[in-house]
């Protein structure tokens, strides 16, 4: 099956579509909205169906891929939740580093663990880093396993229950399940440094953790809405922060942050991609964009490359 392009679509379908994944409007209400560019009610229908990831599409890295040793755990977050369940991925040459290998934490969206969330885990491993990716669902039953890839309706029932599950629970222990898995990580006597990357609520997590985390080594957020600003002053690791150019919902909120940033002394890089919306580097889904997120994954494997070896 072909990936649909941007250019595929009304602008007005792709603003309700990321209404709809924000949990802002219902499915119903993206259904009423779009039907006036897909010919009523089952065009409309068509249309979603389109624009939901479709994960036979974009697996970078397969679950058996030699390079790698993956695998699901569980970890304590008494702050949080209680038991939190994740993915966690290693270089298959791990147990013979001569050094602590570095690690990072990665984040995922507002609907749980995703297969290509996962598959961003493993395109860290096979660059020589551990990353746990845990799914903050779990406390209401997790993103489910083993769905057929072909299959978009399982997977658009797996999201809506994602974003309800996420929605539905307290935001503060939330939070501290994502601090306890950076501490899961850091009582690994043969990890190093620890990074933390995250896309859409994932890249806000990564700002926060920022500001509580001094032991943080560094923070990738990709379009991710920023910390609380008086909080920016507890930030000492360095960002890398990536936004799409036409996220308004997001964007708002960094000439603020950039300018308590700045205001810090904290060390930072950002970059806005021309021509791309927000969620750009999920190749599963019409909004990603190939020269972006390519660019986007460099650099922060360049980041990650520089503040997190030695």
């Amino acid at each position: 099956m072909q990936r649909r392009k941007l250019s595929d679509f009304d602008p007005e379908v792709l603003r309700l579509f990321d209404q709809y994944v924000h949990g802002k409007i219902s499915r119903r209400d993206f259904l009423d909205g779009a039907a006036r560019f897909a010919a009523g009610t089952l065009g409309a229908v068509a249309l979603l169906k389109q624009l939901l990831p479709n994960y036979a599409l974009a697996q970078h890295v397969p679950s058996d891929d030699a390079r790698i040793g993956q695998g699901y755990i569980t970890y304590s977050s008494p702050e949080g939740h209680g038991d939190i369940q994740a993915y966690l991925v290693r270089p298959a040459r791990w147990y013979r580093a001569e050094e602590p290998l570095p690690a990072v934490l990665v984040v995922h969206e507002n609907r749980g663990l995703n297969p290509y969330i996962e598959d961003v885990a493993r395109r860290l491993a096979v660059e020589g880093f551990v990353a746990l990716a845990p799914d903050g669902t779990s406390p209401g039953g997790g993103y489910p396993r083993n769905l057929d890839p072909r299959d978009v309706e399982a997977f658009e029932a797996a999201e809506d229950r994602g974003r309800e599950i996420h929605s539905s629970l307290d935001s503060e222990r939330l939070m501290e399940d994502w601090v306890a898995a950076y501490r899961y990580l850091d009582d690994d006597s043969a990890l190093g440094r620890i990074g933390v990357t995250g896309f859409c609520y994932g890249g806000f997590v990564s700002n926060v953790l920022a500001t509580r985390l001094p032991e943080l080594a560094g923070a990738v957020p990709f379009y991710g809405r920023q910390p609380p600003l008086e909080d920016v002053g507890r930030i000492q690791c360095p960002l890398l922060i990536h936004y799409a150019e036409d996220d308004p919902g997001v964007n708002a909120g960094w000439p603020d942050y950039e300018s308590a940033l700045q205001e810090h002394g904290v060390d930072y890089e950002a970059h806005i991609y021309p021509g791309t919306l927000h969620g750009f580097h999920n190749d599963t889904t019409p909004r990603y964009d190939e020269e972006a997120a390519t660019l986007a994954w460099q650099r922060t494997l360049a980041f990650f490359d520089r503040n997190l070896r030695g």
